[in-house]
């Protein structure tokens, strides 16, 4: 079998699988489709990418396929190999929002501090709480003005600062927001000088949490990278033993694809395991 006839049986094989996709999504339980569709919402929402649709993310992810698989087949002739990466390309656009998500949430995060001090700053300078909170929406840290922003708007419209509460709390969508949230709800049922201390006190305690996330993180990340490496380099070099045209007919034998899918199984494990071990914990969120 040609390299041209594997090319073309692998197209139609991603593309009538991309087909099925489709039809189990449209054919399928609508409330299953819909719960699948909200989570990728909200996750192309944390990712500030909210302008694309899920279906723009799962289209994207076929084509990463498609495209990915022919150029591994043409490269080295090996089916199972195109099927594998194949397959990884089709995860990529997911990871690479999950990725992105993370980091709008770790500069949000990093931000917070910043805001509570300038929440106690506006109420020193005889600001309500309300005013403090809505001034935010345009001198506030970038990452949350956003947020801030729809808090004013919902403030503005209703005149219910518990309401306000809400809707900054679930713009922001973070365990910290939380719980600068519970702090302004109880400062504003105390009332008086108290919410300065209390804001001050939450102020430490998020600097506090920030710089040890951050130290762990410097002293964690030489070693994600070299797993990584460790990851990649069985695959690159698979790729450079293609290019020899006996080691394309030994992995062309049933007992190769054997070792090439046991390789990726393993990978795949290894470097979930790997991710699983450097995720710091993250603070719970907070009933509303």
């Amino acid at each position: 079998m040609t390299a041209t006839t594997l090319l073309g049986a692998l197209t139609g094989l991603l593309a009538a699988t991309g087909v099925i996709v489709v039809l189990r999504a449209i054919t399928g339980s609508p409330v299953v489709a819909r719960r699948r569709e909200s989570r990728l919402a909200a996750l192309l929402a944390g990712a500030g990418l909210s302008r694309f649709s899920p279906a723009t993310l799962v289209a994207g992810s076929i084509g990463a396929a498609v495209t990915v698989s022919a150029i591994v087949l043409a490269a080295t002739g090996l089916v199972v190999a195109a099927a594998m990466a194949g397959s990884t390309a089709a995860v990529m656009p997911t990871l690479i929002v999950r990725r992105r998500a993370r980091t709008h949430a770790t500069a949000a995060r990093a931000s917070w501090p910043e805001a509570v001090d300038s929440l106690a700053a506006g109420i020193r300078a005889g600001l309500s709480l309300p005013d403090a909170v809505s001034a935010l929406a345009t001198s506030g840290p970038a990452p949350l003005r956003a947020a801030f922003g729809a808090a004013a708007l919902e403030y503005r419209a209703t005149g219910s600062f518990e309401s306000a509460l809400d809707t900054l709390a679930d713009e922001a969508r973070d365990a910290v927001a939380d719980r600068v949230v519970a702090a302004l709800r109880l400062g504003r049922e105390v009332g008086g000088t108290t919410i300065g201390d209390i804001l001050r006190t939450l102020s430490t305690m998020l600097r506090e949490d920030a710089r040890l996330r951050a130290e762990i993180r410097g002293r964690q990340s030489w070693t994600v990278s070299a797993a990584r490496m460790a990851v990649a380099a069985p695959w690159l070099t698979l790729v450079l033993l293609s290019t020899r045209p006996e080691a394309v007919t030994a992995y062309s034998t049933p007992a190769g694809a054997v070792v090439i899918v046991l390789a990726g199984v393993m990978s795949a494990v290894a470097y979930a395991l790997m991710l699983r071990m450097s995720r710091l914990p993250d603070l719970p969120r907070l009933a509303s």
